[in-house]
């Protein structure tokens, strides 16, 4: 039994929502997950938004990496939805969906090696 006159102890937690390399891992992995359960990448970005700018420089790069790759993919899927008129934005979609891939694949390698992304404000890879 605990003794009510003792404070609680405060929750541990697995800091998979505290800024850091856990963190980033969670959000890569969530941004994968949306092509299956579309509201992962939401969650995603919320969490890149709450964490960005708590962090080691090296680490904000990928914070800033994700945040871009979640917002230039909803502005190339946007722009493909209204290309499904002239059919074309099945190709884009395709695309867009190709190189939101690519670039988590290739955060969720240089944040495995400790890297930071080389230049994190790019449209490309």
């Amino acid at each position: 039994m605990s003794n009510p006159d003792q404070a609680p102890e405060p929750r541990q937690t697995d800091r998979w929502l505290e800024p850091g390399k856990t963190n980033l891992q969670v959000i890569y992995i969530l941004y994968l997950a949306s092509f299956f359960i579309g509201i992962s990448g939401i969650v995603g970005i919320v969490l890149a938004h709450l964490n960005r700018g708590k962090s080691e420089p090296w680490l904000e790069t990928h914070y800033t990496w994700v945040i871009r790759t979640f917002w230039i993919g909803v502005l190339g899927a946007l722009v493909s939805a209204v290309l499904f008129v002239v059919i074309i934005g099945m190709l884009t979609m395709l695309l867009v969906a190709i190189w939101i891939i690519v670039r988590t694949v290739i955060g969720l390698q240089k944040l495995g090696r400790n890297e930071p992304i080389d230049n994190p404000q790019s449209w490309m890879l």
